[in-house]
């Protein structure tokens, strides 16, 4: 069983990455991330194992969300798994606003967080509907 404060931490961490995310601060989205790394949808696969190449691997994701004018992501949490006490599964839909408010089709992903001192970090993403 999860504590709100487990929750809440959850909660505060899926809100700064969207943040980072849609400012385009690559150094914060790497930041984000456990090391190694794993990235997975139907089509691709990859790793990284440095901040750098979280970074890069975030650099092409930018222009695709100014290119809609994104300006804001809402991490809604709708599950929450914890497989230990370091490890959860978190399925996020999120969910994206333009710069005129209005509302942009958003994405589902399962998260594999592992949760330390410094707090929670994604290690494996997994593209989902």
């Amino acid at each position: 069983m999860q504590s709100s404060t487990e929750l809440d931490a959850l909660t505060d961490f899926f809100g700064r990455y969207g943040s980072a995310l849609t400012r385009g601060d690559v150094a914060a989205v790497a930041g984000c991330y456990a090391l190694p790394g794993l990235v997975v949808s139907d089509s691709y696969s990859f790793t990284f194992a440095s901040p750098a190449a979280v970074a890069l691997s975030f650099l092409g994701a930018a222009p695709a969300y100014q290119e809609q004018q994104i300006v804001a992501a809402h991490a809604q949490l709708h599950d929450v798994q914890w497989l230990s006490d370091a490890l959860a599964l978190v399925a996020v839909e999120w969910e994206y606003l333009d710069s005129l408010g209005n509302a942009v089709p958003g994405e589902r992903y399962r998260y594999l967080i592992r949760a330390d001192v410094d707090g929670p970090r994604i290690t494996t993403v997994i593209a989902t509907r």
